[in-house]
């Protein structure tokens, strides 16, 4: 597969979205050719913000995190935002998607607090993972080992895990997305 051919689907909440961490994988994957689908809990706009305090852009999604299924998907981003994930963690349906994609083998990549997802689907445990130093305890509670680097990839288990802490990392966090594709 290379990345103009990829389907990757990115789920949030629809405000809370920490800004860049939605949009700089969603338009450099489009630019990269990439079929982009911003999943969201409704189809109101999507708020975003800088550093979980400041107003940001605001998005249309695509579809519903209802309305999406993995099989349709090559690799699923989740992005942070204290917020957005706080919600979107315990949202039945981002939960059953990020565990039909682990199931599947397909890649996940999770930023800043994104990985706080994976811990309420209970697929952390042994992954090794670098989110955001906030949820430190929630990944090692989970099963998980939490490394602070710029970036971590993890096949353990049966699938890729490509975490990030935060939107200075986000050049080696896309750059990992696109390798997974590529």
């Amino acid at each position: 597969m290379a990345v103009e051919n990829a389907k990757v689907l990115i789920i949030v909440n629809n405000w809370g979205i920490e800004e860049t961490e939605l949009t700089r994988p969603l338009r450099d994957l489009k630019a990269a050719g990439a079929q982009v689908t911003l999943a969201a809990t409704t189809l109101d706009p999507c708020e975003t913000v800088q550093h979980d305090r400041y107003e940001g852009e605001t998005l249309t999604p695509d579809a519903l995190l209802s309305d999406v299924q993995a099989t349709d998907y090559d690799l699923l981003v989740v992005p942070g935002g204290t917020c957005n994930v706080d919600r979107i963690r315990v949202n039945k349906d981002a939960i059953a998607l990020a565990q039909e994609f682990a199931h599947e083998g397909k890649p996940i990549a999770a930023i800043c607090h994104g990985a706080w997802l994976l811990v309420n689907a209970e697929l952390i445990a042994g992954k090794t993972a670098s989110p955001c130093r906030y949820i430190a305890a929630d990944i090692e509670n989970a099963g998980g080992h939490y490394v602070d680097k710029q970036l971590t990839i993890d096949d353990e288990n049966g699938w890729r895990l490509i975490t990030s802490r935060k939107p200075d990392d986000l050049d080696y966090f896309v750059d990992a997305i696109k390798d997974a594709l590529a």
